[in-house]
């Protein structure tokens, strides 16, 4: 079990970043602050904590002064879970599970977990299994399966769903073993460009930094959230005809406009290239490939904007045979043994998720700190930057971080007893009630000016003007 400061310290450490920077931090409160036998609470408050300290460097940078920073774990936590305890109009938001969503036993005996909330991937799954809209139905056709025939078959369909596995049998899987070999995030650099210094005239740690958010669902939107929170200027891309999950897009909405292109026309992509051309930083969290089939990987953005910060988030890493296959928190859960150890930690049969989308979260953040952590080395280096991500190295990071003893025990926290960290404010969709930004600066105090809108309210263009 790492201790919380050391463990802050390696994080900073991957990032590149001197160890001078870190610069003093108060972490406050010990798990378990959520049910389980993971320290989800200390990921939540390291992952958080880190982006804080990397935007209180860039502040230190432009202005020759220091802040304080603090996070309490409980606050942070509840972060981790934000969509949980939105509320919009005084009416929590509708959860975004498909009916057939979940886990079946297939005719193995074995599990598989099925990620259908998007219409496209709910339809390919009923067509695999020649089967009705109904969870008997699904029920009766993975009767016929066994659970890793079915979970090749989804990979080949390009679909999404996965096979229940130990920690000992993810360990063993090729994927497992890729994924062991990484840092929780990697930085590289990939280009040659001048240095941009920050400026000195500055409200806060982000002022003047452009982001732009091509990411959907919730490790991506979370990652730009989060470098919101700290000023950046941040334009959410996504299209009419991409779907997407309404309360998602308001609770990480926040602190972002919101354009729509579309990469599939020319014209779309002439867009996106004006306004690649002007950002700091572009975060990105398509299955690997996908943007680069539109012209727009790393090496063509690069070539775009000489200096820019590349993020790329994926499921399952840059790295091994799975590097391709689309995920989502709750299926890399399932594939890579965390279903199965709280399951055997709670005495149970059935396998059992952690108590938030911890994976997303953390994965976030670690894009955001690694996306500050490049951008600072420009700065100071020059060059253009690749940062990569993924859930599956973000677990195995967590796993390092030890267990809870009787960690299942503590109590899952309502709205109620949340209420003290949650702020009302109006939106683009009514009256909003959400967690507030838990990292805690003395001097500018991390937030979300501008409340979420709907996908495509704004123009494809950036503010005249640098300054929030």
């Amino acid at each position: 079990m790492q201790d919380t400061d050391a463990a802050l310290a390696d994080l900073w450490t991957l990032s590149g970043l001197p160890t001078q920077l870190l610069g003093p931090v108060a972490l406050s409160g010990k798990d378990p602050v959520l049910p389980s036998s993971f320290r989800v609470g200390l990921a939540a408050q390291l992952s958080i904590a880190a982006v804080a300290c990397a935007a209180n460097a860039i502040w230190q940078m432009r202005t020759g002064r220091r802040q304080q920073v603090g996070v309490d774990m409980r606050h942070a936590a509840a972060e981790f879970r934000s969509e949980r305890y939105l509320h919009i109009n005084a009416v929590p938001a509708p959860q975004p599970w498909d009916k057939i969503a979940g886990l079946y036993p297939c005719g193995d005996g074995r599990w598989v977990r099925l990620h259908t909330n998007f219409p496209h991937h709910r339809k390919g799954i009923l067509q695999l299994l020649g089967c009705r809209y109904g969870r008997a139905s699904v029920q009766r056709a993975l009767n016929t399966w066994t659970a890793e025939a079915f979970e090749e078959a989804v990979a080949q369909a390009g679909l999404c769903a996965t096979m229940l596995r130990s920690f000992m049998e993810w360990d063993a899987h090729p994927q497992g073993r890729a994924v062991a070999t990484l840092p929780v995030l990697t930085i590289s650099r990939i280009g040659e460009a001048p240095p941009r210094p920050f400026t000195a005239d500055a409200r806060c740690p982000l002022s003047q930094v452009r982001v732009l958010d091509l990411t959907r669902i919730i490790a991506g939107p979370v990652c730009c959230r989060a470098l919101a929170a700290h000023g950046a200027d941040v334009l959410a891309v996504s299209a009419a005809h991409l779907p997407a999950i309404e309360a998602g897009v308001i609770d990480t909405g926040r602190g972002k406009r919101s354009t729509f292109v579309d990469l599939r026309t020319p014209s779309g992509q002439q867009t996106l290239a004006m306004l690649l051309a002007a950002a700091d930083i572009f975060v990105q969290g398509y299955r690997p490939g996908a943007l680069a089939g539109h012209g727009f990987g790393p090496q063509e953005a690069i070539a775009l904007r000489p200096g820019l910060v590349y993020v790329s988030l994926s499921a399952y890493s840059h790295h091994g045979p799975w590097a391709g296959r689309r995920g989502f928190d709750s299926l890399v859960q399932t594939a890579s043994g965390f279903n199965h150890a709280e399951a055997a930690a709670a005495g149970l049969t059935e396998p059992q998720p952690l108590p938030c989308q911890a994976l997303d979260h953390a994965s976030g953040y670690f894009a955001a700190l690694g996306a500050l952590a490049a951008r600072l080395r420009q700065a100071s280096e020059g060059g253009s930057w690749h940062v990569q991500v993924s859930l599956a190295q973000t677990g195995h990071w967590l796993r390092g971080l030890g267990r809870v003893e009787e960690g299942l025990a503590c109590p899952d926290p309502t709205v109620h007893d949340v209420a003290d960290l949650l702020e009302e404010r109006p939106s683009g969709f009514g009256r909003l009630l959400a967690v507030r930004h838990a990292a805690q600066m003395s001097e500018t105090m991390p937030h979300w000016s501008r409340p979420s809108v709907p996908l495509g309210t704004d123009e494809p263009m950036w503010k005249a003007s640098y300054e929030l």
